[in-house]
């Protein structure tokens, strides 16, 4: 199969903006190098098991953006509507550098690989590290986790701020013997991640059948298939017990929907962890989960993107 990688060429400040464009035209992930995420960070040698110094090596000064949308009869329209939308980001007070938009293909046998170079061992908690299969890790302490993920062409690689801020409060909420839910599982990173903390019994729920077939796979690759179940379904709706914490990795729109239900399945003094909440939309969401019987006990914010932890309210 032939897939089209469109590329664009812009600024640190617009790699966010010019995600969502090539999310709105329908490819399932984006790769970003931009030197000055690594430019910036604390540059002791820790730091370097978790980024490749490749990246540095721009003939471009700027960030540059890539998705990948197959073959189909609509994709010269689609790769207009992201060039004609990239040029409209200056209306959004930011600057889109050099917005150049540029397309190669890509067979389906080269993209199998080609990717994974841009996949590296990373910390993502202050215990939780996610490794690919390829490559090796050492660990730094004794009590860090490492999940392996191999995420495939479809698939993130558990390293976007909206999974990370999940993992965080995992690793802050899961006491041994808890039973969590891990609503809209994808990879089933969050499920591995609340097994390896501790938790005796894990749940992860997708509508997507090929996200359940992926995350079965990374649950047994992980050795955690005594303690989670993966199961097909929408949100709540093949769950049939409480649990002491509910995870969604969704978006806002999800989660108002789903914190109708929330408190029919958490236990006294669960939580619920609600990510993939854009900034403009904590408030709406706030007020779902508070017109739902939840109030709001922590909130942690990354890039664009808002984590929100609620628990019940007293005589809820």
């Amino acid at each position: 199969m032939k897939w089209i990688e469109i590329q664009i060429k812009t600024t640190t400040e617009a790699v966010e903006a010019v995600s969502n464009i090539l999310y709105d035209a329908g490819v399932g992930g984006v790769v970003i190098e931009d030197p000055k995420d690594i430019l910036m960070r604390d540059q002791n040698e820790d730091d370097w098991d978790y980024v490749d110094p490749n990246l540095l090596k721009h003939d471009f000064e700027g960030a540059i953006v890539k998705g990948y949308l197959p073959e189909s009869e609509d994709l010269i329209d689609k790769i207009e509507l992201i060039k004609q939308n990239v040029e409209k980001i200056p209306q959004y007070n930011l600057d889109k550098g050099l917005g150049e938009v540029t397309t190669t293909e890509v067979y389906e046998k080269d993209w199998a690989h080609a990717w994974k170079k841009y996949y590296k061992p990373k910390k993502v908690g202050e215990k939780i590290v996610v490794k690919p299969s390829w490559e090796e890790y050492k660990k730094s302490s004794d009590d860090e986790i490492v999940i392996e993920l191999d995420p495939g062409m479809a698939f993130g690689t558990g390293t976007h701020e909206t999974t990370i801020m999940c993992i965080k409060q995992l690793e802050k909420y899961v006491h041994p013997f808890d039973v969590v839910f891990d609503i809209g599982c994808g990879t089933g990173i969050l499920s591995i991640a609340a097994a390896k903390l501790g938790a005796i019994s894990v749940v992860g729920v997708d509508l997507d059948e090929v996200s359940v077939k992926v995350s079965r796979e990374n649950v047994r690759k992980n050795g955690v298939a005594n303690t989670v179940q993966i199961r097909h379904g929408n949100l709540l709706g093949v769950v049939n017990s409480k649990a002491n914490i509910i995870v969604a990795n969704i978006i806002a729109e999800v989660i108002t929907v789903l914190a109708k239900d929330i408190s029919d399945f958490l236990l006294e003094d669960g939580v619920f962890i609600a990510s993939g909440i854009i900034l403009e939309k904590i408030d709406k969401v706030k007020k779902a989960l508070e017109d739902n019987g939840l109030q709001v006990v922590d909130c942690i914010k990354m890039g664009e993107w808002a984590c929100l932890v609620s628990k019940l309210k007293e005589g809820s």
